[in-house]
């Protein structure tokens, strides 16, 4: 489900207010909080296993999936860059896998039930069924411009989904962790939350929207939370990774170890949503649904959906990579849930940073989004997934600008990758009629170059194994680098005039550039899947080939003497930037440079 809780002192207070043994609750809390005890009280015969870490459940063979998920992001409006790079950096996670050699399980979807979205829906004079159906296609539009992989995408209004939501939701009841009590308080619609009253601004506005928080006393199922503070403890400590990066790891130790609350699981007065099975006067609360996408997106579609069948067919889940806002539902709630239905947890929840503009968060509440659509079509998919992995350090916020974002885009695909492939490939045609000479392993004995190269490869494969997405860019950028000052500080125009020997060497010396340039291809290829496409198309290698290769194919001495590489031609056009008079109607990655007296690259020069 996309951000939605954004305070997490407000969650922590509001639940303290909810748990009905709490008795630190003074007599102001107690008037409003009016409590009435319905547990359910089962045999036990009826009562699921609550395993309480289920890491011992989990089967590490090599064969398994690797299921990977973003949040499903909420349809209140359109998608923004926020939800976009969340999506960018588990494509490129997913596509590092598959070259991996893993069998590879990408979901992605969309949360379509909630208050907040019967409202955005009556605000465009449209049904929520309908309104969901519009902003849901608007994410898989998204999703292909920016080449985005994925292999499920669930929608929580899909049948399925509901009918696994309504067998968890019954497992769940029948462990004896769900009962009824009465709850009144000041609810955000935008949060989707209760707030505690001291934590708002004047007039009761919510400090996250600026928006006025509205009185409701309602009858809710609330789960049992506060039952699995010690097996939630226990799966932290056995496993250390669960959380990452470390820092936030940090933060839920710190939520559990204050002692976890009991939270509202239903809605009475939301009629947008999942019924409640054993009673259809409420419905399911949106996160206790959503959550429940990551497993019913596994369920086959020729199916009978039931929890089983999904279950059986990936979880638990590799990977959560999530907003750091959301962090707490995803690492705290859903584990807890999870137990309580006698199911492994996660293997890992990555919860990275926020993007801002102008210093602040981007968000659709907030009005301040960065229209992902509009960058794509004027800067292209891959500038847009590079600047984002690339300049972004994952885990962190990162900041964006219009300016920067050119520059580092031009600096790097354009120049240190897209030029020196055409220099080289230009060299090749005028000296060599575009033949390789010799094989790559040959050309490259006794150069310091080839071992340099696979040391960055390996830095590579490190750190897009430990999701450092940045320095995984920075590890193949660092081999462009490389291949420019070995073309400089050999400078094969050179030797080529003097023939002979000379001229020998100068064709081993181009050999050697265009097997980093294949190398860099493959390995940059989960960041930036067109253009490492179009580099490899250059150097003489079918789309099929290109499909099939893997991440062994970044092992030197792909490239044999007699192989016929392309014609030459920019493989990524130089952003220009343009006046604000000028037509934008144009993307601006496909603009030609106009201004001919500005001094060309010593490189474009020397070629």
């Amino acid at each position: 489900m996309a951000a939605r809780i954004n305070c997490s002192t407000s969650i922590q207070n509001s639940l303290w207010l909810l748990n009905p043994l709490n008795s630190k609750a003074t007599t102001h809390f107690r008037n409003r909080l009016k409590f009435r005890q319905n547990l359910f009280s089962l045999s036990k015969g009826a009562m699921f296993c609550t395993c309480s870490t289920n890491n011992d459940k989990t089967n590490t063979d090599s064969t398994d999936p690797f299921v990977l998920t973003t949040p499903l992001y909420y349809v209140n409006a359109p998608p923004h860059m926020g939800s976009a790079y969340t999506t960018i950096a588990a494509d490129a996670i997913a596509r590092f896998q598959r070259l991996s050699g893993k069998k590879v399980v990408f979901v992605t979807g969309t949360d379509e039930h909630g208050e907040k979205i019967a409202a955005a829906a009556a605000a465009c004079g449209s049904s929520p069924s309908e309104h969901c159906e519009v902003i849901s296609q608007a994410y898989k539009t998204l999703w292909k411009d920016l080449d985005i992989a994925y292999d499920k995408f669930i929608r929580t209004t899909d049948p399925k989904h509901e009918e696994i939501v309504k067998e968890f939701y019954s497992r769940v009841l029948a462990n004896g962790d769900i009962y009824k009590a009465d709850y009144e308080g000041l609810y955000c619609i935008n949060c989707e939350e209760y707030k505690d009253e001291k934590e708002l601004l004047e007039n009761h506005l919510c400090p996250i929207h600026l928006k006025p928080c509205v009185a409701r006393k309602e009858d809710n199922y609330f789960f049992a939370l506060s039952k699995y503070q010690k097996p939630l403890e226990e799966t932290l400590t056995q496993n250390p990774d669960f959380v990452q990066p470390s820092f936030r790891l940090n933060e839920v130790q710190s939520w559990i170890n204050s002692g976890l609350r009991d939270f509202s699981i239903s809605r009475a007065s939301v009629d947008w949503g999942i019924p409640i099975p054993n009673d259809d006067k409420q419905t399911v609360y949106v996160w206790f649904d959503a959550l429940l996408g990551y497993i019913s997106a596994l369920s086959e579609n020729k199916d009978q959906p039931n929890l089983q069948t999904a279950v059986s067919s990936g979880w638990p889940a590799s990977l959560h990579l999530i907003g750091k806002d959301i962090l707490r539902f995803h690492a705290v709630y859903w584990p807890a849930m999870l137990m309580s239905a006698g199911l492994a947890v996660p293997k890992k929840v990555f919860g990275h940073g926020f993007l801002t503009k102008d210093g602040m968060k981007m968000g659709k509440s907030l009005g301040n989004t960065l229209e992902p659509n509009e960058l794509v079509h004027n800067f292209g998919p891959d500038a847009v997934r590079y600047f984002f992995l690339k300049e972004v350090e994952f885990g962190n916020d990162g900041d964006y600008s219009e300016d920067r974002f050119i520059n580092i885009v031009n600096a790097h695909l354009a120049n240190t990758i897209g030029n020196l492939l055409n220099r080289t490939l230009g060299l090749l045609r005028k000296n060599c009629q575009s033949t390789l000479v010799v094989d790559s392993t040959i050309a490259a004995e006794g150069t310091a170059f080839k071992d340099n190269v696979e040391k960055l490869v390996e830095n590579a494969r490190f750190h897009y194994e430990n999701l450092s997405l940045s320095s995984a860019c920075e590890a193949v950028l660092e081999i462009g680098n490389a291949g420019n000052s070995y073309m400089d500080e050999r400078a094969p125009w050179s030797l080529f005039k003097q023939g002979g020997a000379a001229s020998e060497t100068a064709a081993k010396d181009l050999v050697i550039i265009l097997e980093a340039m294949r190398i860099i291809a493959v390995a940059l290829s989960p960041v930036t899947p067109n253009l490492s496409w179009r580099i490899y198309e250059q150097i003489g290698y079918s789309k099929d080939q290109f499909n099939r290769a893997n991440w062994s194919d970044t092992k030197w001495g792909g490239l044999k003497g007699g192989q016929v590489m392309a014609q030459p031609k920019p493989i990524f056009a130089r952003i220009e930037q343009r006046a604000e008079t000028e037509d934008k109607s144009e993307p601006a990655a496909t603009q030609v440079e106009k201004n001919k007296g500005k001094p060309k690259a010593k490189a474009v020069a020397e070629a």
